[in-house]
């Protein structure tokens, strides 16, 4: 019997992925998974989707079961706020001043939405979606109609957009990109889905700020950087999110755009982990890479508990020695009837190649370095997630123009295409 104390600190998808884990590796020690929140852990991906578009209950939110902690001996612990981590006696502080001693710790602590900081920014009537309340929040304002002005372009913009679009409302996007999803897909590749908004009625003012917005109590009108003002019943903020790292403070974890760990998920101090929206990861293909999607945060959570474990329990010869996380980044998205997955990682490419129907939105879209693949994105296109993360890894150079040609098969691009078939 392990006498060894586990403490997750983010009752988050990572968090709880990491408890369940931890179970199934056999640590038999104490497992305490502590969340602010007074819900239990529950997936991100439906707050913009179909929970909000109210295509699903509550109950498909939840990571688990009501029971599955109890009967897996895991001590939730909702509506606790650690504060602070005492790194010397190996403890971590929870609000009113109770301590909880380590012998390992996990932070999967997650991220934070941005605050907009303009003139009106406390006006009543402005949503932000990060949290279930959020999204039960801004699914009972959509339910009631009206118009809406939704600023930020990205990922959560476009699928609140998509959304609220849906369920008949009239919808301003402001972004000062050029593009939806610019930093993300680059130009060609995010004009397609501002025209797929744009089709669907979506007013996409692009290129522009929101200088102030304006109202009694609650806000009525954006003010745009060229002077225009849009009229509106309610705003929805989706400005992007910074990564929750107060609780490093006063410990020798490294913060450089989220907690600093090694290809293991371990921090600089020993026995300290993050996994989530938080780690900021080496990956051997990416360098240092912080990803703020579900799959990361499904699959870093169990992978730190491997590593938590492996760092114990040496005489288990599966755990005696740490194993690296090497998933390649993935995450997926779905705005109208047009669903989408992207595969890798590209922040800087020669250029982006295209197989099949982008006017059709039935395609492929490759981002190129010195001919080799860094990312795909297939677009109603399904069953190709593997052999595009097999032409990632492989690293060979590809011909643009067989890539480019849906009549050959993407396992004759790289052998070892061939080889994730079976």
């Amino acid at each position: 019997m392990s006498k060894e104390t586990h403490v997750i600190v983010g009752a988050s998808l990572a968090g709880a992925k990491a408890a369940e884990a931890l179970r199934e590796l056999g640590f038999d020690g104490r497992v305490m998974l502590i969340g602010s929140e007074p819900e239990r852990p529950y997936e991100r991906p439906p707050l913009s989707k179909d929970y909000l578009s109210g295509k699903v209950g509550v109950e498909k939110v939840y990571v688990h079961d009501e029971s599955f902690y109890e009967s897996h001996d895991i001590e939730l612990r909702t509506a606790s706020t650690v504060e602070r981590i005492e790194q010397t006696s190996a403890e971590v502080v929870l609000a009113g001043g109770e301590r909880l001693g380590y012998d390992r710790l996990l932070l999967a602590t997650g991220a934070e939405p941005r605050s907009l900081s303009i003139p009106g920014a406390d006006l009543d009537g402005i949503y932000y979606l990060r949290t279930l309340p959020d999204s039960a929040r801004l699914r009972e304002r959509i339910e009631q109609g009206g118009t809406v002005v939704v600023i930020g372009a990205g990922w959560i913009g476009c699928e609140v957009a998509a959304s609220a679009r849906q369920a008949g409302l009239e919808v301003t996007v402001i972004d000062p990109a050029s593009v939806p999803l610019e930093r993300v897909l680059g130009a060609e590749a995010g004009a397609i889905y501002r025209d797929i908004h744009t089709d669907h009625g979506v007013q996409m003012l692009l290129g522009i700020g929101v200088n102030a917005l304006e109202g009694a109590r609650a806000v009525e009108r954006v003010r745009t950087s060229d002077g225009r003002v849009i009229d509106c019943d309610f705003v929805v903020a989706g400005i992007g999110a910074t990564p929750r790292t107060t609780l490093a403070d006063n410990t020798k974890v490294v913060v450089k755009n989220g907690l600093v760990v090694n290809e293991y998920l371990e921090t600089a101090v020993e026995g300290i982990f993050a996994a989530g929206d938080v780690a900021n990861a080496r990956h051997p293909l990416y360098g240092q890479l912080r990803i703020e999607h579900w799959a990361n945060a499904l699959n870093q959570g169990p992978a730190a508990a491997r590593n938590m474990l492996g760092s114990v329990d040496a005489q288990d010869p599966v755990l005696d020695h740490p194993v690296a996380y090497e998933r390649i980044p993935y995450f997926y998205s779905d705005q109208y009837d047009v669903g989408m997955e992207y595969t890798g990682h590209a922040v800087d490419w020669d250029e982006v190649v295209f197989r099949g129907d982008p006017a059709a939105r039935e395609f492929i879209a490759f981002w190129l370095k010195d001919e080799r693949i860094l990312a795909g994105m297939n677009v109603n296109v399904w069953d190709v997630t593997e052999q595009i993360q097999a032409l990632i890894r492989s690293r060979l150079r590809v011909d643009r123009d067989r890539l480019a040609d849906p009549d050959t098969p993407l396992t004759e691009l790289a052998p070892e295409v061939a080889h994730a078939e079976h």
